[in-house]
């Protein structure tokens, strides 16, 4: 397949790791050779339940034997958008009783900065600097790493950026301001955990000059910090929480959430404020379905804090400076870059999955399915020292 991937296939980096999938089970990814991979990524933190989760495939399968596609959102009543829908609402505050669905974080994010536009009548954004919301554009306005948004400008303009965790930044948010978009943790910038009560003097500042906060809980959300949602830890509620990846269970989602007053406004003046064909798919939405019903039913959640305990306990050596993040979203920081690098491929060598992060070069991701056993996590980070050892010293 390598050479047709290269040939047809646009490609979004210099270097892919260009791995042939053949299949993949549990928390483990094979290749078109039969070697076996223990996936310490979860595509990205978005295989919350693992690969083929019995429980998602089967509602997959359920909802094809019934119908597809069948009407763009929001015209024709579909039980699995409602239902999940439903369940979302029950397990959110009473503020966040409204749910659009999209086909991914970055739509999501979309459709949350034209809400608050609305909502608002401004149009002022505040953001963080390296944060990461999404690709498309209106997303890449709010990301602010210029090294990323340069080569696509002009964006979207009357977007002013702040330092997550900076309280001295917080007097830029104002009354023009319409709102801020930050992530719970932040991701791309390499797993930055809010300190000092941050998100909750944003919060404070918002309501003080009228703004509004959005929340991106794309990797955050859906028991990965061992809550549902990130904000959970930290005593506040935003006003529009965005949420995608580890939602669908392996299948394309998002969505964006707040109060079914403030979604009302995308219905009328104009109508058809915001439209979207597949937001929402039937087979999608069962899977997204039957992911959050697997992960708010039993202990996963619960069980993410103490495996983050085991990862934190067992990743001891001298060459990692930190490990940042929550739960089964981790960081391991070394002294370079290309140190990372060295890792990250040799791991693959030897049947591990690691991954980079966007805008911090000495971090290596380690976001596992949420299914992962404490026998993996020992074996994975057996693995992952040797290769620390081999590579540093």
């Amino acid at each position: 397949m390598k050479s047709d991937f290269f040939k047809y296939q646009a490609q979004t980096s210099p270097h892919p790791l260009g791995l042939e999938i053949s299949h993949a089970k549990g928390n483990y990814v094979y290749d078109t050779n039969g070697k076996e991979y223990l996936d310490f990524i979860a595509g990205v933190s978005a295989n919350s339940l693992g690969h083929n989760h019995p429980n998602v495939k089967k509602a997959i399968l359920k909802q094809l034997e019934k119908y597809t596609h069948v009407m763009v959102y929001g015209e024709f009543i579909q039980q699995p958008q409602l239902d999940l829908s439903k369940l979302l609402c029950k397990l959110l505050p009473s503020q966040l009783q409204s749910v659009y669905l999209t086909n991914s974080g970055t739509e999501a994010t979309e459709g949350a900065l034209k809400l608050v536009k609305r909502a608002t009548g401004k149009s002022e954004i505040i953001a963080a600097k390296n944060g990461y919301h999404g690709n498309t554009q209106g997303a890449m306005s709010v990301c602010g790493n210029e090294q990323q948004n340069a080569a696509f400008r002009p964006l979207i303009s009357g977007v002013k950026f702040i330092t997550f965790n900076e309280e001295n930044e917080l007097q830029k948010i104002t009354t023009r301001t319409a709102a801020v978009i930050l992530e719970t943790i932040q991701g791309g910038a390499g797993f930055i955990v809010p300190e000092n009560d941050y998100l909750l003097k944003v919060k404070q500042r918002c309501e003080e000059v009228g703004a509004l906060l959005l929340l991106d809980e794309i990797q955050t959300g859906i028991g990965r910090t061992g809550k549902l949602f990130g904000f959970e830890n930290y005593n506040i509620v935003p006003d529009i929480l965005i949420t995608g990846k580890g939602l669908g269970g392996g299948m394309p989602i998002g969505a964006f959430i707040a109060s079914a007053e403030m979604m009302a406004l995308l219905k009328q003046n104009p109508k058809l404020g915001h439209i979207t064909t597949f937001g929402g798919h039937p087979v999608v939405a069962a899977a997204a379905l039957a992911t959050l019903k697997e992960i708010t039913s039993n202990n996963l959640m619960t069980e993410v804090l103490e495996k983050e305990k085991l990862f934190r306990n067992l990743l001891q050596h001298n060459a990692i400076q930190e490990i940042r993040g929550k739960g089964l979203m981790l960081a391991i920081i070394v002294e370079s870059p290309e140190i990372a690098s060295k890792i990250i491929l040799k791991a693959i060598e030897k049947g591990l999955l690691l991954f980079w992060l966007l805008f911090e070069g000495k971090a290596i991701r380690i976001t596992p399915p949420l299914t992962i056993s404490n026998s993996e996590i020992k074996k994975g980070c057996k693995i992952l020292l040797d290769i620390i050892e081999e590579v540093c010293n």
